[in-house]
């Protein structure tokens, strides 16, 4: 097998699949992918209420840990990352947010004018295909089948929970990633005939037998080859072996937000007081390499439920459990066809927010340590999470060994704006908890309690609160000294190198991160390959 390729990408996750995908479409092009992590093909992956097989399996995923985090009372906080083919699209929630519009408005006036919205909305229409057509703001043709959950349908509990959103004062909306994304409803996901809608699946299965593409998985990268300043190869370990694969054209980092910092400070570009701390020998300073990590910190607003409409009995009953999973082997219906994610919104706290600073997630259930242990009784809960908090962190390798952990710290509520900010998300909770459609399923609240005081509150977020899983941002896109890529997403001063996924977010978008990371990937092939889309004026609400 050659060893020499156009393209080399690192990571065959959310954007590793897309490029794959693009790049490999042109003949012309040879274009290998590497993953550390095995092939997705289970039914772990594919059934969307067993999401949480994944998230906790070594196998699956690198389930890393942040360091103490001195704001959380020192606690030590879970980062799951998919370590497959598919990445984190493997083992999502499967709820598809864009983020609002200004998202992108903001990354536009730091000095990004590629990025803004009207020049990103071709590519999140040119991804998906909707299930509610084709429009100004969604696509039709594209390779993600994307549908609006019609949870609510199924279930009274979602249904009631909407009303009571309404009752509460909050707008119902149709569509979150069109128009206007404030308010209640139903999320879109990425579940397609009772299965999970991986980027795998959507991209990859339609390219992976091209003769111009090779995907290697289980290969680990150890570091990229450089000679001066030019990216000419990458040092990958495989069943004990180091190889060196070459590249013609470009190396393409898309290892996540947490790996793609590593490896290039592994290669010998980041701070390089950081690097010579581990033997490594400088190749190009770049000190904003693992810098400004940032993830939505959730708080749970968890009650006891007067019914059984929660999933209570699914995670308990073995006889439930078992009548489900033959429901979803055999016809993929039934109760594990759902994420139950499915449901939530999108809510301003104050006027100082020119657009929601704050989402929320309804769960049927209560969730105890990452969904490890199970409740013992009916409940539910909100999770509830500022938007784009102030508090920023960093990811640094310990050593210089590719196998070794790197450190994490997310200096999670490290801003008092972001500690205010979950303070007034638990008052829209219990606001919407407290409506008469909710009466007759609300018991009582276990967490924080309707008396707690401010101070009460700060202290029970100190010790509850807890990462939605949406770290990014460690190798931003930008144009100042901490950037680490420019808008084309090519490593500042250096050459045949780009950074294409989360991490060159410059900062967090509001909401779920899946759907901007393939934005990213997408809009970027077409950089790669000199495209591009025309852009779209369309309005937004403002």
């Amino acid at each position: 097998m050659s060893k020499r390729f156009d393209y080399i990408i690192i990571g065959a996750g959310s954007a590793g699949c897309v490029l794959a995908n693009r790049l490999s479409k042109d003949k012309k092009n040879t274009v290998c992918v590497l993953e550390s992590g095995p092939q997705s093909n289970s039914w772990k992956v594919d059934m969307p209420s067993a999401l949480l097989y994944t998230m906790h399996d070594p196998k699956y995923n690198w389930k890393y840990y942040s360091e103490p985090e001195p704001y959380l009372n020192n606690r030590r906080i879970f980062c799951p990352r998919g370590k497959m083919i598919g990445g984190c699209s493997s083992h999502n929630g499967m709820v598809f947010v864009r983020g609002n519009p200004l998202d992108f408005e903001r990354w536009a006036s730091y000095g990004l004018p590629n990025w803004s919205y009207k020049n990103v909305l071709p590519y999140f229409k040119k991804l998906e295909t909707w299930s509610g057509g084709e429009n100004l703001y969604r696509g039709g043709k594209g390779p993600l089948k994307v549908n609006r959950s019609k949870i609510d349908e199924r279930f009274p509990l979602f249904n009631s929970l909407i009303k009571a959103a309404a009752e509460a004062g909050y707008e119902t909306f149709e569509d979150s990633n069109g128009f206007k994304q404030d308010g209640f409803g139903t999320f879109d996901v990425t579940i397609d005939g009772g299965k999970r809608q991986s980027v795998a699946r959507a991209y990859l299965e339609e390219v992976k037998n091209y003769n111009n593409l090779k995907v290697k998985h289980k290969t680990d990268v150890s570091k990229i080859i450089f000679k001066d300043k030019k990216a000419i190869g990458v040092e990958i370990k495989n069943n004990n072996k180091t190889e060196v694969y070459y590249c013609n054209k470009e190396i393409i980092l898309s290892a996540g937000s947490i790996n793609s910092p590593k490896i290039l400070q592994l290669s010998g570009v980041g701070d390089p007081k950081l690097l010579k701390q581990n033997n490594i020998e400088v190749i190009h300073e770049l000190p904003g390499v693992g810098q400004n990590l940032q993830d939505h910190l959730e708080i749970y607003i968890q009650h006891k439920s007067k019914t059984k409409d929660t999933l209570y009995n699914l995670s308990t009953n073995y006889f439930t459990q078992a009548i489900e999973g033959i429901k979803w082997f055999l016809l993929k219906q039934g109760m594990l066809t759902y994420s139950h994610l499915e449901l939530g919104g999108f809510v301003k706290t104050s006027d100082k927010y020119k657009h929601p600073n704050i989402q929320l997630h309804f769960f049927p259930s209560l969730v105890i340590n990452h969904g490890l242990t199970n409740p013992s009784f009916d409940g539910f809960q909100f999770h509830a999470s500022p938007n784009r908090p102030k508090s920023r962190g960093f990811v640094k390798i310990k050593s210089d060994n590719y196998l070794d952990s790197p450190k994490i710290q997310f200096n999670y509520l490290e801003d008092e704006e972001d500690l205010q900010q979950m303070r007034d998300s638990v008052k829209i909770a219990n606001k919407i908890f407290k409506q008469d459609s909710m009466k007759k399923y609300l018991g009582d609240q276990l967490r924080p309690g309707y008396e707690t005081n401010d101070k009460e509150l700060d202290a029970i977020i100190r010790e509850t609160a807890d990462t939605a899983y949406h770290p990014s941002c460690t190798n931003k896109m930008g144009v100042d000294n901490l950037s680490v890529v420019d808008q084309e997403t090519k490593v500042h001063g250096l050459d045949n190198i780009r950074v294409i996924d989360s991490s060159i977010m410059p900062d967090i978008l509001s909401g779920n991160l899946n759907a901007g990371t393939i934005m990213i990937a997408e809009k970027a092939a077409d950089m790669i390959m000199n495209k591009q889309e025309d852009p779209i004026n369309a309005e937004f609400y403002n």
